[in-house]
């Protein structure tokens, strides 16, 4: 089966309409997020990297890494960026009890405060993103760089995150050992050739 790295019209209507894919508008402004931190060793490369290109992103944290690395996270915010809940565990949505799920983002939202919410895996059922979104705004993407999967190559999450990114798009990268390699090659390559272009990247808004 293809990947698909990019958010497809058709793909959309599998999903509620509350879900948020894209942010729409009329500048050039580009969304950067990145799942799954705060990682030693790893944040704090993002972190130098973003602001050597003035550049604000969202980072959607998951509340065991912010517990075990306050400092880290708090760095985030210092550092003009936005936060979002990742549940505590990393847990997918699919395979969890709901009540179990809400707790865990439960737990999460006393360490992350934010009404960002991004799940894990992009898996959610239409009976939790109904109760979730009277208290979040769930944000979805447009672009997957593909940074976390083995078997492509750094070349690869740049092809994607230059070829599909436009105007409005929500990009995800991921701020995890795993993904480390790919994903700061791909960032780096990506904040300069859309700001050669004349973007802007901004945090999604709180």
């Amino acid at each position: 089966m293809k990947k698909i790295f990019v958010t497809t019209w058709w793909v959309k209507p599998f999903f509620p309409k509350s879900l948020i894919w894209n942010l729409p508008n009329n500048d050039k402004i580009i969304y950067l997020t990145f799942d799954d931190g705060p990682t030693p060793g790893v944040t704090e490369k993002v972190l130098k990297l973003l602001k050597s290109f003035n550049a604000k992103a969202t980072f959607f944290c998951i509340g065991k890494n912010v517990e075990t690395h306050p400092k880290l996270y708090n760095e985030l915010l210092k550092q003009g960026h936005t936060v979002g809940n990742h549940t505590k565990n990393h847990n997918n949505a699919i395979n969890i009890k709901d009540a179990d799920y809400y707790e865990s983002i439960s737990q999460t939202s006393k360490l992350v405060k934010s009404n960002l919410f991004r799940p894990p895996y992009g898996r959610i059922k239409r009976k939790q993103v109904k109760y979730l979104k009277k208290q979040y705004k769930i944000i979805m993407w447009s672009v997957l760089s593909g940074d976390f999967d083995i078997k492509l190559s750094k070349e690869q999450c740049k092809t994607n995150v230059l070829r599909y990114t436009k105007s409005g798009s929500i990009v995800v990268f991921h701020d995890s050992i795993k993904a480390k390699e790919k994903m700061l090659f791909a960032l780096k390559a990506s904040l300069k050739y859309f700001q050669e272009k004349g973007y802007r990247f901004e945090a999604i808004e709180i």
